[in-house]
């Protein structure tokens, strides 16, 4: 699999005229050659993989992550930094780039410090754009990768239940996030041991939980705090973060009402959300652009008097945002094998907000959706 995705690369490069390319976002590095660390820039320690159209493939990392590399990096050589010693991560770069014509990176995602050191040692005109060619190629998903999508919904609806089990009267929202994260952690690693070989793939949830309830509401990213949710109030519950199983990402969220709904005009404002994502739903297929979605959304939002709403959604995989998205003006496409997360949505500054969203894969005819859980105003009154 890594290694007919690093010859398709190599076919797009030559073809764009690149002679070779200079890859630092993780999540490329990853769907390249199947490695990955978890320390890289957070903790000031780059790690590049160079790919020549005509030549071997190199992988520079921390030597603390050599063992890791050398059992998962599908790459023709590998080398090991450390902090201090020699040139450090930059060590190899002269010499791998000397003598080739034009190169491809990643403005919008290359560290400014490896940016900063590249400038140094390459004609700024030897540089290009590498981006689009790398997310064309993730656009499609693959057999292999859909499954893991649809495994990752598994996980993402394990974590929805045992969030909506979790709330109630009195409850602070902290201990919602603990259920979420134990469903969902459980539900992965069961996955793992049935269909999956890799043990250094951890099942652990990770991603602060995003929820927001009562008067926090408006907050789209507002994440569990000790607040105690109480009777009459909404519960804004999102697994767009947490939803990462085997390096897959999804989108999801559902709004909540415990008990009752104290403030009837939610309710509609909710059904606006509910009728906006069915809207986008009800033009979701191969052969439309991605704006044409966003704009049945947006036209629902709008005929019932709520300001322009954000995008209706954005594709996923290895990275929470991939190619297209769901926006005005991204004219993409859409084709089978893409995997879109799709939302409803109305806000109302300072006083309420709703969401509803899924996942679903664009198929031959329309989509398949991957998350599930019930929407209907009288389903999510809990």
């Amino acid at each position: 699999m890594y290694a007919q995705r690093m010859d398709k690369l190599r076919q797009s490069l030559t073809h764009a005229g690149f002679d070779a390319a200079l890859i630092t976002d993780d999540d490329s590095v990853y769907y390249l050659t199947g490695y990955y660390d978890y320390l890289h820039m957070d903790f000031g320690r780059p790690t590049i993989l160079v790919v020549e159209k005509n030549g071997p493939s190199l992988l520079i990392t921390p030597a603390m992550e050599l063992d890791m590399a050398e059992a998962a990096a599908n790459v023709d050589r590998i080398a090991a930094w450390n902090d201090g010693l020699g040139n450090e991560w930059r060590q190899e770069l002269p010499g791998m780039l000397a003598g080739l014509g034009r190169i491809g990176f990643e403005p919008d995602q290359m560290p400014p410090i490896v940016r900063n050191y590249v400038d140094t040692i390459v004609d700024a005109d030897q540089l290009g754009d590498v981006t689009p060619l790398i997310a064309e190629m993730r656009m499609i998903k693959s057999d292999g990768e859909l499954q893991i999508a649809r495994h990752a919904g598994e996980v993402a609806n394990a974590m929805m239940q045992a969030g909506r089990a979790a709330i109630g009267d009195g409850v602070a929202e902290f201990e919602v996030a603990l259920a979420t994260s134990g469903a969902g952690t459980r539900k992965a690693a069961e996955l793992l041991n049935a269909h999956y070989h890799d043990a250094a793939m951890s099942p652990n949830t990770h991603f602060l939980q995003i929820m927001a309830s009562g008067r926090e509401i408006t907050k789209p990213h507002h994440r569990a705090s000790t607040r105690i949710m109480r009777r009459g109030e909404p519960v804004f519950l999102c697994f767009c973060g947490m939803t990462n199983f085997n390096r897959f990402k999804l989108g999801f969220d559902r709004t909540f009402w415990i008990g009752e709904i104290a403030d009837e005009t939610q309710a509609r404002v909710y059904q606006v959300a509910v009728d906006s994502q069915q809207a986008a739903l009800a033009v979701l297929r191969p052969g439309v652009t991605a704006e044409t979605v966003h704009s049945a959304y947006a036209e629902v939002i709008q005929d019932a008097g709520f300001d322009y709403p954000f995008r209706c959604g954005r594709a996923t995989g290895y990275s929470f945002l991939e190619r297209p998205q769901l926006v005005v003006g991204d004219k993409t496409v859409l084709a089978p094998g893409m995997v879109l997360a799709v939302d409803g949505s109305v806000s109302v500054a300072k006083t309420f907000r709703a969401q509803v969203g899924d996942s679903f894969i664009v198929t031959e005819d329309g989509y398949e959706q991957i998350t599930s859980h019930p929407k209907a105003i009288e389903d999510v009154i809990i």
